[in-house]
């Protein structure tokens, strides 16, 4: 099977994506952060490196879903190829960080790849309001974070909302994270392992009847 964890910058979808893998016993495809050569510059300068960012992102992504077509393993993705194009290709642009020509250019890239890409068996979306956006990214201290404005994160929540009411490439599960702290609690995590259960043994039975 294939596992995608999505949601906005601050959300949790990494920390949950490396939880669910260790405690199902799944392969993890983490975001390529910490040695993205692109990152730091781009908060620096959004409309100097936004293309090239997102072009980053986007090769780094289908690399990771050819691994998983490739692998006999049950994999959980951190961020999928869609959240790339539909929403932070898609917020540059129409923030005027991607020009026109370099926007056409990537969406070119992208609907070649998409259409060799099958989407994950289920998709995990974490819900997240800005406060609790805000408090996690300032609780991981990632210098070059510093930089990422308010309007940034709302914008990006209103496509990811935009996105996520018209999602129907395949199973879709919304996790409500306001309130929630699933590294801390052991409950909250425990809750959130259940609705994952219940999503998991459907498509196990799906499964099972088509064979």
């Amino acid at each position: 099977m294939h596992i995608a964890v999505a949601g906005n910058i601050g959300s949790g979808k990494t920390t949950l994506t490396q939880k669910l893998a260790k405690h199902y016993g799944w392969k993890a495809e983490l975001e390529s952060v910490e040695d993205n050569p692109y990152l730091q510059d781009f908060y620096e300068d959004m409309h100097r490196w936004s293309f090239h960012l997102q072009v980053y992102f986007l090769n780094s992504r289908f690399q990771q879903i050819r691994a998983i077509k490739e692998s006999s393993l049950t994999v959980i993705q951190d961020r999928t190829i869609y959240e790339d194009a539909y929403i932070f290709a898609a917020n540059l642009y129409k923030s005027g960080y991607i020009n026109p020509r370099d926007y056409q250019n990537y969406l070119g890239i992208f609907h070649s790849i998409v259409g060799t890409v099958k989407a994950p068996d289920l998709l995990i979306y974490l819900k997240a309001d800005i406060p609790k956006l805000v408090s996690q990214i300032q609780k991981r201290g990632r210098t070059y974070e510093d930089a990422i404005r308010i309007d940034y994160l709302k914008n990006l929540n209103a496509h990811y909302e935009e996105w996520i009411s018209g999602y129907h490439q395949g199973k879709l599960l919304v996790i409500d994270v306001n309130d929630l702290d699933f590294v801390k609690n052991v409950e909250d995590f425990a809750q959130i392992v259940n609705k994952i259960d219940v999503e998991i043994n459907g498509l196990f039975s799906q499964m099972n009847k088509r064979s």
